[in-house]
Parts: C-alpha cells; structure tokens; sequence
C-alpha cells in the first residue's frame, strides 16, 4: 500500500475533525470521536506504523491538531482527548520499532517516521502551544490533593509525556545547518517554553514535597532541556571572557598560523623551474618494486618524501563488527538569551530543588518504583549540576545529597553493572557501554568536587572531604575500577570521548591518592584476595576435627563438664534447631541414608567440649528422621536428652575412611580434590608506587596511545593527562621500554614534524626522552630495534634491560632441570629394560634407579615421550590401576587363592590381601567371572551372622552401634559397580528375612489383625501363600506372583498400614513402580519358606492341623538331612509358641532364655540382611537403655570371624 495515499477510513475520520480558516479553527459536530477513532486506529496499526505514517504525511497534528489544542481548551472532553493523540503521535521512533530495525524496508519507515516527528517538534516551536499546556498544568495544580481527581493526575501526567516527547526528538543537523551562537529549533523550543512560564511549573514541581511522584517526570524533561549544553560554558555565561578562555583561543590562532606559513613554505619549494611534463623520472636505488630492478619514480623529486607503496591501492574496507563507534552526543553553543535563561534556570534548580529532587528520585530508584534504566537520568543531573555548581560559585551546600560514600557506592556499582553486561549483551554492548559512559561521568564529576573541596576556606568542608577520601581509597574496589576499565576497552562498543574520560578521571584519581598519600604518611587500605585451597571429598571427619577415639576412662572423666553444661542448654528455650543441619544437601548419599554421619558428627561434637552444638544437632536430627526415634522421641524430656548424648559419646561408633582405594580407576584420584576459591579481607599498608605498577601492561598504554594519536585534536588537559601518565610508567618506575614500539615511535615522528610543535612542548619533551632512551638502550642492545614490532609486559622490559636470560636466575628452581646426553641414555637404557615387566610400575623403576633426586614422575613421562619411546601420555598409567592383562600365572594364582578361601566369611577381601600382582575389586571380580568360578558377582558379598545374644554395651550401646554398621559397612565392602546390583538383589535379601525372624516379628502382627476382624484376608493370605508353594514344587521354577484381591473385605485389608506391615515382614514385595498395582510374592521365596510364612499365621488352636500339613507337603525331602528339618521345624514352632506366651505375659525369664531360640537363629543363612521389627521395640522396652527412647531392633549378620 502507497503510504502517501491516505486509507479511505483515515480520510473520512481526519476530515470530520473540522477545518482552518484563516486563524480560526472550525469543529465539526463528530470531532471527539473521530478524534477517539484515530487513536483507536493507531492502536491497531501494523509493524510498519502505517497510520503513523499516513497521519504525518497529511500534516493532521500540525493542521488540526494544534489549532483544537490552542483555540478549543474550554472543551474539556475534546482536549483530553487531543492531548491523549498528540502523546501517541510524538512518542519516540524507538518506542514505536522497539529498536532501530536492521531491514533495510523497516530501517526507511524508521527514518520516515524520525522526519515526521522532527516536523512535530517545529511546529510545536511556539509560545502559543506551550502557553496553552502550561495555563491547563497550573490550573491542575492548584487543586489541593483532596480535590484532585484521577482524570486531573491523568491530564497533568499527559502533559508532560507531551513536553518529554517534543523535547526528545533529536535534531536534523542536515537540515538546519546551523551555527553555534544561533537559534536552532530546539532552541526556539526552549524559549517558547520560558516564555510561557512552563519552566517555573518544572520548578515547582521540584521543589513540591506533594508533588514527588512527578520527580521522574520533571528530571527527565530538565535533562532534555540541557542535551547539548555544557556545564562549564553555561556557568560563565554573562561574566565576561575569562583570561584563560582569550590565552586558549590565541593559542588556538597560533598553531593555526604555523601550520598555514609551514604549508605555504611547502607548495613554494615544491615548484620546480620547469613544467611538470618536463619533470623526468628517476631510479631510487635501495628501494624495490614489484620485481627484483630498483624503483622507477615518474614524479618530481619533491614528491619523493610523499612516496609510499600504498599509492594507488585500494582502501582495505573494515568490517562493520570492527568499525570504531561513532560519537553520538554532540555538544553545541546555543543563542545568546537562550543560554542566559538556562543558567538561571540552573541557578534556581540548584537552591531550590536539586537535593530534594534528587533524594525522591534515590528513593524511587532503591524501591524500584521506577522503570528500566531511569537511574542513567539520575547520572546525568548528578554530573551535568554538579559540574555547573562547581564552575559558577562552589557551595557544596546545593549539592549535599548526592557528596557521600553512599552515592559513590551507587555510581560504582551500576558502573560495573554496565561493564558486566557490555561484555555479556553482546548485541546491546553499544547501549550498555553509553550508560557506562554517563556513570563514567558522574563518577569523574563526584572526584572533582571532592578534590574541590580539599581547597575551600571552611574547615568543616576540608574535613568532610578528608572522610570522603579515606573511605573512597580504604576500599579494594573503588582503586580496581580504572585498571578493569582500561583492560576491557573495546573501541567497537565505546566512543573516543568515553576513553578521554576515563584517562582524565584516572589521571583526577592518582593525583588525589597521590597527594593523599604524601599527607598521611602511611595509608592503611583493605585488600581483597582469592585463595584457593583443595578441600577432600571424603574426610575422615575425627581426624579431621581433631576428635580421635579415647578410651573409656577418659570419657567418663570428660562427662561431668559436658552434663553440667548440657544441663544448663537443655532447658534453655532459645536454642535454635535451624541453626545447624544434621545433613549434607550436596551430598551424593541421600539424607536417609546421612543418619550414621549425623550420629558421628554429634560424637564429635561432645568430644570437643561443644555441648549445645551436639544437643542442637541431636534435636535437628530428631526431626530430619523421627522414625524409629534413633535420636529420641518427639516428647522426649531434657534429662533423657542428656543421657542419651552420654550413649552417643561412649559408643564405639565406625568411621568412613578419609580415602578410597588406591585400586579404583584413575578418574576417582583424580576427582578426590576439588579446588574452591575463598575471599580472604585483610588490610594492608599502601605503596602508591605498588599501585603504579598495576598500570603498566600493554593493555593500558595501548588505550593511551591510541588517545594520544589524535593528540592535534585533544585539548591541552587531555594531553596532558595521556603524557603524564605514561610519565610516571617511565620514569617513575623506570619502565621506558615500555613505550618501545614503533606505533609509538610514529607518532612521535609526526609530532615532531609537526609545524604546530611549539604549542605542544610538554608532548615534545616527553618524546626527545623516550627516544633518548631507547638509543641508549639500542647501543648496547642490538635486538632493540627487534622489539619495537612488539608490545611489552614488564617480564620483556626487564630482560631488554638488564640482559635476556636474566629472569631465568629468579625461577631456575620451577623449571625443569635439563636432561644431559648421559642421562638421556641411562633413562632410554631403564625404559627398555622394564617396559615390559608386569606388576610393576615402569615410572617407579626409572625414579628408583635415578641418580637425580630432583626429577619428578611428571618430567620423567614428558621426556621419555619427547625420546618418541612410547607413544603418549596415556601409556603410564598411576599405581595399581588399569593393569588389564593377566598373565598365565596370575589366573592360576587367583584360581588357588579363589579355591583357598572359598568358604570364608569375606572372599574377596582375602584374595586381594594374599594376591601378588594388586588389582582392583572390580578387576578381580571380573576375572573370577570369566574364568567360571563364580555364576554371579553376589557370591563374592561378605557374609554376616545374625547375632542375637544380649550386647555387653551398657545401656543400650548396642542400638548406636549396630544402627551404624548397618549403614556404614554395606558401603565400605561393597564394589561401586555392585552397589546397582544389591537393589535388583533385595527380594533374595527379603526372602531370607522371613526365614530368620518372622516367627518373632509377625506373630504379634497376625494376632493383632485377628483381633481386629482381619482373620478373613488373613486366611486369603495363607492360602495363597500355600497355594504358590505347591506350584513352586510342581513346576520346579519360580516368579514373582502377584495378590490379587477380589472381594472387597480383602482390598479394604491390603489398604490397611497394619496389614501392609505384615506383609513386608512376611517378604512379600510392594509394588516398585507406577506401573505395578498390587503386591507380589517374591520369586526368591522357595516352597518351604513359603509354608513356613503360611505356618506362622495360623491361630494357636489351628497349629496342630497346620504342623501334618506342613509335614505331607514336602514329599521331596527324603535323605539324610530329614531327621535335621523335622527338628528344625519343631524348634521353630516351640520358639513360636514361646513368642505369643511372653506376649501374653505367661513366660518366665527361663522360657525367653531357651536354646531353641538361639539355634533358631543360628540356622538363619549367613547373608548380609537388615530386618527391622517394630513390635519388638515394646518388648525392649524393659531393657537397660535410656527411659522413653523406643529403639529399633535390628538383626544384623556378624562374620564368623567377629564370633570367634
């Protein structure tokens, strides 16, 4: 669609709005609403903002627009309305696109609707717009708070977004084309503002404590205002040319003069006596051309000098991602009366609103009540009044609330905020690095007007700036804030003017600290570091803390004072439990399975003397695992607590080891240290020069070379701040060579031939210096000459200086000794000779044999790779690891030792005891499958007893201590690779628990649940279970068999927690996942476990037609061992009969000590089980243990050996 040609609606709808003649304004009867359609069309406009454009292209705010606004303000609907367009209208190109588009189409509707905005803001140059909007603002504010309606704050929001947007659109330098001293559109717009009082109402709504939440509004418009201006100039505006201005601008005509005389002297030496055609041409010996022959010169010998080899070549074009950035801001000297109203303006801000204003903003910026990157607003007015207040009349008075550490605090941290993102952004780095540019700014406006006040006549003044410098240099990051700048300039993303000012700054800064320095004598200043340190992922935590084991006498007369004072804690309500956790979150072992360490943690902390610490850990464990109360019972009372810690401290409780095998894979040594960065705060004595020396890296004079080649269009400061600078590297730290490069050196050359080289005298001195020095240098250092292609650090300036090779004496002892043809021998003869041993560690052999003590593991690989004997790194490998073959002899010897111990308790451990060549578990564990004398990896496990006889330990020891190993052991004699496998193990695990304990654990449930009205689902159950044994037996394989309920009284009993209970202990298994519904028996349970689980949840009357069952149904055990399980059986059901009589509170303390328990238990298999039974901790009860701590009895396998 032709955007010059109106949309047929929009014509419709711009033509109700009325008509123009001469000056008076006629409305049409429907110009409120066709005023409310176009603002309804611009709501629906496309992404080339089409009616924005149609608008602008027909003149509709500058034909009818603006004459409704002036001539129609008592309408009061229809000027809200217009103001509403207007906003929507002159709001900036950059709201509307979001950002300057990149598409070549969307980049000229851009541009199109910039021209149309740029028209708006002159035809808003006049008073009589302005006189309108601020008769209407005054009017509004005259309202008190109380009569003030939410249109009228709508209204006076509107008008200044309306005033914002005008002054935001940039100027058409192209079109105006105007001078300075000359009154360029914004200027014109500046005065219809003063002249219609506008500015006074901007005053006042500055100054206003009723009015803050207009204070972002009117600091917004008031730094539009000021755009171009600059604070110096337009503080001595009125006063008269000051000396210094007229000696600046005669220098300024006088290095103009030179260079034109230098110029006119040039041409006339230049004509030669004949005409050019005439001119010859000439060989220039010693110079080459494209071949081998001597130059060819077509041109008079006095263009000779110009001569260069890139004449005629074809710019090399820069990529537009390398470009320089181009300067955005410009600065520009305004008409006369404008820059008069603006000074005052500037005045009256200052006394009147500039601290008030400024701390409503802090406020709306610290509590986030303003928008994204309105704080570069705050930096602005920070900088630009500052820097007037200090160039017109200094009264730091005007300025106090922004002249503290707090504001410095401020301006530092967004800084570096802007610099991170700069470096992250990268497709915003341009626009991060122009806010960087305004902290910048205010940053260098604060140091200068603290160093402004060092000189003021007030005391009280000199002393506030004092506070203000001591803490500014005190703090590590306001002194590391230049050095990370100038390391990180990139010239793509920042301006040539954000490097001026950050030398100046930096230049400001030293001179302070410098002179602060000098006034102090000695500065104390904190200083940050990072230190590394290596923490083990597996500590042995006693060791570790220092707490070794004693012995029970030393326990006992450490207990006293631990009771005393846990006596005094215990009942002491403000103990936090949050203060400590009982577990480790970035552990890899889940919190339930932490308990152990917790209980070992707690050790550690009585046999350290910290009483509350171990009784706030034991309440904040009590609640991390509250079952089975381990660590109490919630109503436990203080003096339980206390002799329940005494238990924990005279428990022998097991420890992890501080380290893994040296057998396991390389990777895990590897993986133990981890390196963890701590920032350490300590304070220090300044060295000024110390500080100096952090600027002297190539990076930092680079960025002061690259403002110093523009130094023709620097002014005299920034000159002066770029020399000294690099003077104090050169000389003050005697560091010359730094500026030895040939960059340099051109700019050198072309200062000094320069015509205009007088006005530039401390450039010149400086230059004559560096150069004198590097001659000298080069007359005994030929390679001098060399170096120039290069830039330097201070290592490179060192060895010029004082001799290469000399930086080799100071770190001769951290580079690698040389190896001499001897000993490169002897080390290949070492190699060869056991290279192929095996058993051995080839590395060990060669530093064994070595005559050099100082050789390392580490330089003996690298060199015997360097000789090309093996062929890489990889081929060593660390002690004990990887070595995958095995020779013949090893398998024999590993078949011996696997048939020796083959029924011992613990045969993996035995064979890596006895074995010659050491392997890992994993290595021997795979061997023994593969040579067939193992089926699969768990007949390798440890073996356990059960052991039931009551435990010597005092008052219930034996729980903490069997509580431990059962958690602790199974991870320190497992294999990694093993610890998958247990899980798929665990229904062979659980089929064996029934065998050894289920006559005691469910009898007491079975009774229970009778008791209950369960005896139907019960009965389901054992004829189940009886009915899979007699499949087991028939079909002679077995799996797992689900239960399925069918009648609703036996789905209401598996849904029962007690009932469940029974279940797990009987072995049979809950479902292991979402896809699993029901409960099944476990394949691993034969057919006479089965009968025995089935046996025992009969009724005592029913076990006498139980026990013939039991004994028809086992046809197949004919033999030898018949006579065994017949009395097997009966010592179970006698142990089973004793079990429900002591529940029943009818057995004597003769009957619990009966043999047949104990042999009962010793016929349990030897395999590594936990069996938890909660209806013995009621029988425990009356046990010697603490009173009131229910404890959970578990079975636990012990190894023969620990029996014997």
């Amino acid at each position: 669609m032709d955007l010059y040609m109106m949309n047929c609606e929009l014509l419709a709808t711009c033509s109700a709005l009325g008509y123009l003649e001469g000056d008076t304004y006629h409305k049409e009867p429907d110009c409120l609403e066709s005023v409310k359609d176009l603002i309804r069309y611009l709501r629906h406009e496309d992404e080339t903002r089409d009616v924005r454009q149609q608008l602008g292209a027909a003149q509709i705010l500058q034909s009818d627009l603006l004459p409704i606004l002036t001539q129609h303000r008592q309408d009061k609907p229809l000027f809200d309305a217009v103001i509403r367009l207007m906003v929507n209208l002159t709001q900036p190109a950059l709201l509307c696109f979001g950002s300057v588009p990149k598409e070549p189409s969307l980049g000229h509707h851009f541009l199109q609707v910039l021209t149309y905005l740029q028209a708006y803001k002159e035809a808003f140059a006049s008073e009589k717009a302005f006189g309108v909007l601020s008769e209407t603002l005054y009017e509004l504010l005259q309202l008190g708070w109380e009569e003030r309606q939410e249109e009228d704050n709508l209204l006076i929001e509107r008008i200044l977004l309306l005033v914002r947007n005008i002054l935001h659109v940039p100027a058409d330098l192209d079109q105006e084309k105007k001078i300075d001293d000359d009154a360029s559109v914004h200027d014109q717009l500046l005065w219809a503002i003063h002249l219609s009082g506008l500015d006074d109402l901007l005053l006042f709504l500055a100054s206003s404590p009723a009015e803050q939440q207009w204070s972002l509004h009117v600091l917004e418009i008031v730094s539009l205002m000021f755009r171009d201006q600059n604070p110096e100039q337009l503080a001595g505006v009125g006063q008269g040319r000051l000396a210094q201005e007229r000696s600046t601008d005669v220098a300024e005509l006088e290095v103009l003069r030179q260079r034109e005389m230098t110029e006119k002297k040039t041409r006339a030496l230049q004509r030669g006596n004949r005409h050019s055609r005439f001119g010859g041409s000439y060989i220039v010996q010693g110079l080459k051309s494209i071949g081998e022959r001597d130059l060819v010169f077509h041109k008079g010998l006095h263009n000779l000098r110009n001569y260069s080899s890139d004449l005629g070549k074809q710019p090399r074009r820069v990529p537009k991602r390398r470009q320089a950035a181009r300067e955005l801001s410009t600065q520009r000297r305004s008409a006369l009366n404008v820059r008069l109203f603006l000074r005052d303006f500037c005045s009256e801000f200052l006394e009147n609103c500039y601290n008030r204003l400024m701390g409503s903003v802090k406020d709306h910026l610290l509590r986030e009540k303003a928008q994204q990157h309105d704080e570069t607003y705050y930096m602005w007015a920070l900088a630009f009044f500052m820097a007037f207040n200090r160039a017109a009349s200094f009264q730091p008075a005007l300025v106090s609330e922004t002249l503290s550490v707090r504001t410095f605090h401020f301006i530092e941290q967004n800084l570096t905020n802007y610099y991170e993102m700069m470096l992250t952004d990268r497709k915003e780095a341009a626009s991060w690095a122009r806010r960087m540019h305004l902290a910048l700014k205010a940053y260098q406006e604060l140091l200068a007007t603290v160093n402004e006040m060092d000189v003021s006549p007030d005391e009280a003044v000199r002393e506030s700036s004092r506070i203000i410098k001591n803490n500014i240099f005190y703090v590590m990051e306001y002194r590391e804030l230049f050095l990370t700048l100038f390391r990180k300039f990139d010239e793509r993303c920042q301006p040539r003017s954000f490097l001026r000012d950050l030398v100046e700054t930096t230049h400001l800064f030293l001179k302070m600290l410098e002179r602060f320095c000098r006034s102090r004598g000695n500065l104390v200043v904190q200083n940050k570091r990072k230190k590394r340190k290596k923490k083990k992922k597996v500590l042995d935590q006693a060791i570790a803390s220092g707490n070794v084991p004693r012995s029970p006498g030393e326990l006992e007369a450490v207990w006293p004072a631990l009771a005393e004072q846990l006596q005094c804690y215990a009942q002491d309500p403000e103990l936090s439990v949050d203060s400590m956790v009982p577990f480790d979150a970035a552990s890899e072992v889940p919190v339930e399975e932490q308990r152990a360490e917790a209980m070992v943690r707690i050790q550690d902390c009585l046999l350290a003397g910290q009483a509350p610490q171990a009784l706030t850990l034991l309440r904040s464990a009590r609640e991390v695992w509250p079952e089975g109360d381990v660590f109490g019972s919630q109503d436990i009372s203080p003096e339980e607590e206390i002799q329940l810690l005494k238990q924990i401290l005279s428990a022998p409780l097991p420890r992890q080891e501080g380290q893994e095998e040296q057998g396991t894979e390389e990777e895990e040594e590897e993986d133990e240290e981890e390196e963890l960065q701590v920032v350490q705060v300590s304070e220090k004595e300044f060295n000024f020069l110390d500080y100096l020396k952090r600027f002297a890296c190539s990076t930092v004079v680079r960025a002061y070379v690259g403002l110093l080649r523009s130094y023709q269009r620097n002014s005299a400061h920034t000159n002066h701040c770029v020399v000294k600078m690099l003077h104090r590297l050169a000389h003050d730290l005697k560091m010359e060579a730094l500026l030895f490069q040939l960059s340099v050196f051109c700019i050198f050359n072309r200062l000094l031939s320069d015509p205009a080289a007088g006005a530039y005298k401390e450039l010149v001195t400086f230059a004559k210096y560096i150069l004198g020095k590097f001659f000298a240098l080069a007359a005994v250092n030929q390679k001098a000459f060399v170096e120039l292609l290069f830039w330097k650090n201070t290592a490179v300036v060192r060895e010029m200086t004082e001799g290469y090779g000399s930086l080799d004496g100071g770190s001769s002892s951290r580079r690698a000794p040389t190896w001499s043809p001897e000993e490169e021998a002897h080390l290949r003869e070492l190699y060869l000779a056991h290279k192929d041993v095996e058993g051995q560690d080839v590395v060990d052999v060669i530093l064994a044999h070595l005559n050099s003590a100082s050789r390392t593991r580490k330089q003996i690989i690298q060199h015997l790779v360097r000789l090309g004997l093996p062929d890489s790194v990889k081929d060593f490998q660390r002690k004990g690891t990887r070595i995958v073959l095995w020779t013949e002899d090893q398998e024999l010897e590993l078949q011996r030792l696997f048939e020796e111990f083959q029924d011992s308790d613990d045969v993996l451990s035995n064979i890596m005891k006895n074995i010659t060549a050491k392997r890992s578990r994993a290595r021997i564990v795979d061997k023994l499958l593969a040579l067939g004398l193992v089926a699969e990896r768990r007949e390798l496990y440890k073996k356990r007893r059960k052991k039931l006889a009551p435990s010597s330990l005092p008052n219930g020891e034996e729980s903490l201590k069997d509580f431990s190993q059962g958690d602790l052991e199974e991870e320190e004699h497992l294999p990694e690779e093993e610890s998958d496998e247990d899980e798929e193990k665990g229904q062979g695990s659980e089929a064996e628990q029934v065998q050894g304990s289920s006559f005691l654990s469910t009898e007491n449930l079975g009774q229970s649940l009778h008791q209950e009205g369960f005896s139907a689902p019960l009965l389901w159950l054992q004829n189940c279970l009886i009915r899979v044994a007699n499949d087991r037996e028939e079909d002679g394989c077995s799996q797992a068999v689900p239960l399925v309920p069918l009648t609703e009284e036996n789905e209401e009993a598996m849904e029962n927690k007690q009932f469940q209970q029974l279940l797990c202990k009987l072995g049979i298994r809950p479902p292991a996942s979402e896809q699993e519904t029901f409960w099944r028996i476990p394949a691993k349970l034969s057919s006479t476990q089965l009968r025995r689980v089935a046996a025992s949840l009969s009724q005592p009357e029913e076990e006498k037609k139980l026990q013939p069952e039991l004994e028809s149904k086992v046809p197949g055990e004919q033999g030898p061992n018949e006579e065994h399980r017949k009395e097997h059986r009966a010592q179970a059901l006698k142990a089973l009969l004793s079990a429900r009589k002591k529940k029943a509170g009818l057995a004597s303390s003769e009957e619990e000590e009966t043999p047949g328990g104990s042999e009962q238990l010793k016929a349990a298999p030897k395999k590594r089980q936990l069996l938890d039974s909660d209806e013995e901790q009621e029988e425990d009860e009356g046990r010697n243990r603490a009173p009131g701590i229910q404890k959970k009895k578990r079975f636990q396998i012990e190894d023969e050996d620990e029996n014997d």
